[in-house]
């Protein structure tokens, strides 16, 4: 692990491997250890870097509401600190938007697009109520009954013991402050669909088959707008395939990096 000081806050972060740059960001309320699968996989041949989201992990919790371009300059500050000049970007989830608001932001550094198990439309009036109303109930009542009440949605029923327990493990360690600050600012985020129809360098759209968060459907959607994709749905998955079934998951990312 280690860690930088940017944008006024410390950020942990993982810097693994040499080569191209491949940076993965993790989704709510995980942290970046939800990318070890991929970390072991590709750091023989790209530097693949993990930063933890501020709020998450071992990063500074900054209270209050934190919109997806505070995540994104975040991201692009740690990757001057490490001299990254252009690299593929990675997400799951919710760092799938923050993915999609750092191509908004510097598109021109970014290689390759990776939207795994999320979508781009704004929040809708009855969304942007629930996720205040999560971040109140996550400040009020800490993060454990939210994990319990979600963990196999967040995962599929049938996911492997070790994953459950890894996956849990995340959302109870998470800091409720930081989760309801990204909560809040999630909640106000822009519509990227029009966006996604002039993305210029190539994409790869992945989703778990019985990811209940972020349908097949979903997916589709953005397959079909952006101008250069890829669409693979991993079998026997719920809302987080690069953990519960990586070799399916690493074996799409190598062929769409190779490509």
């Amino acid at each position: 692990m280690a860690e930088a000081r940017v944008n006024g806050i410390t950020i942990s972060y993982g810097d693994q491997g040499t080569g191209s740059a491949l940076v993965l960001v993790h989704g709510h309320p995980f942290d970046r250890s939800m990318w070890e699968p991929q970390v072991a996989e590709f750091a023989a041949d790209f530097r693949v870097i993990t930063p933890d989201l501020r709020g998450y992990g071992g990063s500074d919790v900054v209270p209050g509401s934190t919109d997806l371009s505070v995540f994104a300059e975040d991201i692009a500050a740690l990757l001057d600190h490490l001299g990254i000049e252009t690299f593929a970007l990675g997400g799951l989830s919710m760092g799938g938007q923050i993915v999609m608001e750092c191509y908004r932001l510097f598109g021109e550094r970014i290689r390759g697009l990776v939207l795994a198990d999320t979508f781009p439309a704004a929040e809708t009036d009855a969304g942007k109520r629930g996720r205040r109303e999560l971040a109140e109930r996550l400040v009020r009542e800490g993060m454990k009954p939210y994990a319990d009440e979600v963990l196999y949605k967040m995962v599929a029923p049938y996911a492997d013991a070790e994953v459950a327990a890894h996956v849990r493990h995340m959302m109870t360690s998470t800091s409720p402050e930081g989760a309801a600050a990204a909560l809040r600012g999630r909640a106000e985020r822009p519509d990227y669909r029009e966006m996604l129809t002039q993305v210029s360098v190539p994409a790869l759209v992945v989703v778990g088959r019985d990811d209940a968060y972020t349908p097949v459907a979903d997916a589709e959607a953005m397959h079909a707008a952006l101008p250069d994709s890829t669409l693979c749905v991993i079998e026997r998955a719920a809302h987080m395939p690069g953990l519960e079934r990586p070799v399916e998951f690493n074996a799409a990312l190598r062929a769409f990096l190779a490509s």
